[in-house]
């Protein structure tokens, strides 16, 4: 059994108290022979504290697995090696080919691993961004935008439903706008929409996010391909942003409802890890952020266009067309260019005005067959599938005089006409006539309890009339009804001669 360094130091010390093996074998407890070998080892000028390897069948086959492991640059599999050294006569075991490949493979990396140079940021310079796998949300997956200010360690995540460009750029326009300021640089990875392609090792980025890079006034850098180290910040802030916002059996965290529940808790994510002092500053980000804001550029008012969403034209009808699906837009806009874009569950409309870009509508995202359409966008026209009232519009002088008495004369004509009443246009003028007698306010108010009640016989006016002359405004209006009678029944006499 190799014995432990306080053990060695024990039969060490033993033998320079006494200068016998024997002795300090009883001393320490262990055979003569063990303290000799100890002791030639220090003597020799060796170690004594490193185990002293005893020779083994691979070691014969030892350059072999150098060479291999030389030629495949440290990536060959060690049940590989093991093949080849049993056809040149290895009789051992796989697990011994594994010990020697790995012992091997540690060897040759040693002299080839890569070193970093620390990276001091400063203030102002940097931002970067990347992507992060959301959760699951009604089986529909999302995406987690997330950005980090270098020198001050500020972080952002922002959820979202796609990582298309138009999101992209409306993310780090939401992001820069949460920072208070624009950076000098904005590093993001290599996909499509910030790099098109590589040629001869130089990315050729995508012409919108420069156009949206030169409008905040910030320049759009690229990471080396395949080398998370050149943007590991915002590396570490996807990882932790998914450690705690995605559920899993790790945090517990139960499934998201809706999507406006993602976004409320990447906002608290975002607060509580703002708050919290950085290990590597010792500072709060949030207290940094405060001194970085000061060198950070001015925001301009509006956003880019590309982050304000896909470009529609505003139809006749007031409403513009997004996923097939119809949706209504305030007066005003018919003709004139606007832009939609989805805000998680909703799909927000802007357009130019006269204070420049703002919001227009919001509508709940819907699906193709099923239009949005506000009734506050149609001010003049009643919603709803029903039966549209008719509006009284005089074409002749008698119409004229006979609307001219009121809102109670509207209302009579619309509901005798819908009740099938005869001799209307006779009946109205007999109404023009007693509004001269006794005023066209009286006349006009008995024409709207008339409505109310449906009395439109010859004389049902003037007896209301009489009515309203005599006893005042009703209190309660009867509706007349051909099927009730004032007749009383004969139910009392059931018991009579009981």
């Amino acid at each position: 059994m190799t014995k432990s360094d306080r053990e060695i130091m024990e039969i060490l010390e033993a033998y320079d108290l006494t200068r016998c093996a024997y002795s300090a074998g009883q001393l320490a407890g262990c055979d003569p022979k063990t303290v000799q070998r100890y002791v030639a080892v220090r003597d020799a000028g060796g170690d004594p504290f490193v185990r002293v390897g005893r020779p083994k069948l691979i070691d014969a086959f030892l350059p072999k697995v150098e060479e291999l492991v030389d030629r495949s640059q440290g990536k060959i599999r060690a049940d590989r090696v093991h093949e080849r050294l049993v056809a040149m006569g290895f009789t051992g075991t796989e697990r011994t080919t594994r010990r020697a490949v790995r012992a091997a493979k540690d060897a040759w990396r040693a002299g080839r691993r890569r070193t970093y140079r620390p990276w001091v940021p400063e203030p102002g310079l940097w931002l970067q961004f990347d992507w992060g796998d959301g959760p699951r949300i009604d089986g529909r997956r999302t995406s987690l935008f997330c950005a980090w200010l270098a020198w001050s360690r500020f972080r952002v995540v922002i959820p979202t439903w796609d990582q298309t460009l138009g999101t992209l750029v409306s993310c780090v326009d939401a992001a820069l706008r949460r920072i208070g300021g624009a950076p000098t640089y904005l590093l993001g990875d290599n996909a499509k929409t910030v790099t098109v392609e590589h040629v001869a090792g130089v990315p050729v980025r995508h012409p919108v996010i420069v156009a949206a890079g030169r409008h905040y006034g910030c320049k759009v850098e690229s990471c080396e391909p395949f080398d998370p180290e050149t943007k590991g910040g915002v590396e570490a802030t996807v990882k932790i942003a998914k450690q705690d916002l995605v559920p899993t059996s790790a945090n517990l965290r139960g499934q998201y409802t809706s999507f406006t529940e993602l976004v409320v808790a990447a906002d608290e994510w975002c607060d509580h890890v703002n708050a919290r002092p950085h290990r590597e500053t010792g500072v709060a980000p949030v207290e940094r952020l405060a001194v970085e804001r000061e060198l950070l550029h001015v925001l301009p008012a509006d956003p880019h266009a590309a982050a304000l969403g896909e470009e529609r034209l505003v139809n006749d009808d007031q409403t513009v067309r997004f996923g097939s699906v119809r949706y209504s837009t305030p007066p005003g806009h018919v003709g004139s260019r606007v832009w939609c874009r989805v805000v998680g569950d909703e799909l927000a409309i802007a357009a130019m005005t006269g204070t420049g870009v703002a919001e227009i509508a919001r509508h709940r995202l819907s699906t193709p067959g099923h239009p949005r359409i506000a009734d506050e966008h149609y001010p003049g026209h009643p919603g709803g599938n029903g039966p549209r009232p008719p509006r009284p519009r005089a074409r002749t002088r008698q119409e004229a005089a006979f609307l001219a008495l009121g809102a109670g004369a509207h209302d009579w004509l619309v509901e005798a006409a819908a009740s099938g009443a005869t001799r209307v246009r006779a009946k109205m003028a007999r109404a023009v006539e007693l509004a001269a007698i006794v005023g066209a306010d009286r006349v006009d108010h008995a024409l709207g309890l008339a409505a109310a009640a449906g009395r439109f016989a010859e004389h049902d006016l003037a007896a209301i009339l009489d009515h309203l002359s005599c006893a005042g405004d009703p209190a309660d209006v009867v509706v007349a009804d051909e099927a009730h009678s004032a007749q009383p029944g004969t139910g009392p006499w059931t018991g009579f001669g009981a």
